[in-house]
């Protein structure tokens, strides 16, 4: 059997939150959150973009940065959204989102700026 890792995720420590799939992997580099992003595009999802404090990531609700881009295809406007999110907030996480509306779910989350834990 492979090692397996304890990640040492705690509640008292907002740093060690593990809290969507891509947390648990290295940081994605640039060219792979733009690949998530051309994926969200070529699905036809809509993007959306949250945020939240680090202490907060655990918890339901995240802020809505603007409302999703509905109809938005361009993988470098989605991305400079997340990035003015970013700037607005640099304390905090942003997360993509890719809404199915065939499914009515969320087709994909992930963090691709993680903030400073407090």
């Amino acid at each position: 059997m492979a090692n397996i890792l304890d990640y040492q995720s705690r509640l008292s420590d907002a740093g060690s939150r593990k809290f969507e799939t891509f947390s648990y992997l290295p940081k994605l580099s640039t060219a792979q959150v733009r690949a998530q992003v051309a994926y969200i595009a070529a699905r036809g999802w809509t993007p959306a973009i949250e945020y939240t404090e680090p202490a907060h990531a655990a918890g339901a609700y995240w802020y809505m940065w603007k409302l999703p881009m509905f109809g938005e295809t361009d993988v470098d406007r989605i991305l400079a959204e997340a990035e003015a999110c970013h700037k607005a907030h640099p304390n905090d996480h942003v997360r993509l989102i890719g809404y199915d509306s065939a499914r009515q779910t969320q087709g994909t989350a992930m963090v691709i700026y993680r903030g400073t834990a407090a």
